[in-house]
């Protein structure tokens, strides 16, 4: 059985210009990126000669929209790409649900295709914390489509089109088998011996929603006890625009377990923790995936570049994550800490796939771009 394919519509207030989108997630493998394409249904008689244009924007606002006075601007907008889409500029071969959308909608339907710069950022938004109505922090997309004489025309609400997408990254079709492990010691003024700590991750890459499994072996070859074992899921955001640093803890938890561990003593545990947007709700400055208000939404994803280059060369909001362990030794041992990174992504997801005989545009599902869509991203305007 074929499930229906869902496509997202969008209607200019004056009704004459509609966009409709297959998928609002556009994915950066870190080679190319997939184009931002749909189709537009046009009123050619409203148009009188006038052209049909979408361009792509990116909102990248690094600071609070309440700090902003005296001509001091915290956000950056920047028109990525400008396309004509009616009358076509160039040829676009039209894809499965482009092909079935313009059989179902008619002859006024044209598709197009967006192709985004390869160094654009991923879409990140960051948790403000409270319900205030301020723009959110982060980068955000808008695809517009909109009728004017030239692309640089002022656009109309009237007779324009506004969309959110997203520009997403998802985990490699292939992964390494690696275990990340990392090994660290600690020695004591004026006493012999070392505490040693191993820590090891099942895997590299996790997928959200899933547990972050962890071995540790503790050899405690000095003569200090540790009191107890704390381990925590760190999220590292770094806002490039003003080159600041933060981190967050997503995931904690503080264990007693088999402590203290005495001189001479050893011990090896397992530890599962579940970092998770629905447990970090009220912590200001967490990186989520560009779905600020949805019931849904989820943690940023790693931040992943092409083999060869460097991840702090990219632009926007850079995320990554690491597993910290802390074995506390008392008010005068201090701690031994052991920070091991590892990556949080989504699974590659299948595309829907539609009915083979290549004339049956009755399955899919129309619906319409709302204010807020559980589930999705968020319209802005």
């Amino acid at each position: 059985m074929v499930n229906a394919v869902k496509v997202f519509k969008k209607t200019a207030p004056n009704g004459k210009i509609s966009v409709y989108l297959g998928r609002r997630d556009f994915v950066d493998n870190t080679i190319s990126t997939e184009p931002v394409d749909g189709v537009v249904l046009v009123d050619n008689d409203y148009l009188r000669g006038r052209k049909v244009y979408g361009t792509v924007t990116v909102t990248y606002r690094f600071g609070r929209e309440e700090d902003e006075m005296m001509g001091l601007n915290f956000s950056k907008e920047m028109q990525l790409v400008a396309e004509q889409v009616y009358p076509p500029a160039q040829k676009v071969d039209p894809n499965e649900v482009q092909d079935r959308l313009i059989k179902k909608l008619g002859a006024n339907a044209y598709p197009f295709s967006i192709n985004l710069p390869q160094n654009a950022p991923a879409s990140v938004q960051l948790q403000p914390g409270d319900d205030s109505n301020a723009q959110p922090l982060g980068v955000i997309y808008e695809l517009r489509v909109f009728a004017a004489d030239r692309a640089d025309d002022k656009q109309h609400k009237r007779n324009s089109v506004t969309l959110a997408v997203r520009k997403c990254q998802y985990a490699p079709m292939t992964q390494s088998k690696r275990q990340p492990s990392t090994l660290v010691s600690k020695g004591f003024t004026l006493s012999p011996g070392k505490l040693n700590l191993e820590v090891t991750l099942d895997k590299e890459f996790y997928y959200h929603g899933e547990q972050v499994t962890a071995n540790l072996n503790i050899n405690n070859c000095s003569k200090k006890s540790v009191k107890n074992v704390k381990c925590a899921i760190i999220q590292h955001v770094e806002v490039t625009m003003t080159n600041s640093h933060f981190t967050r803890e997503v995931a904690g938890m503080d264990s007693k377990e088999g402590c203290p561990i005495t001189p001479g003593a050893t011990m090896a545990k397992s530890i599962s923790l579940q970092p998770s947007a629905q447990t970090n709700k009220s912590k200001i400055g967490v990186a989520l995936d560009g779905k600020l208000k949805d019931q849904d939404a989820n943690l940023a994803s790693s931040t992943i570049v092409a083999t060869g280059k460097n991840v702090n060369d990219s632009l926007g909001i850079i995320v990554s994550y690491s597993l910290r362990v802390k074995l506390n030794c008392g008010a005068i041992g201090g701690e031994l800490v052991a920070d091991l990174p590892f990556k949080m992504l989504h699974p590659n997801p299948a595309l829907p796939k539609m009915s083979g005989d290549g004339g049956d545009a009755d399955n899919m599902v129309f619906e319409d771009f709302a204010k807020l869509r559980r589930g999705m991203s968020v319209d802005q305007n």
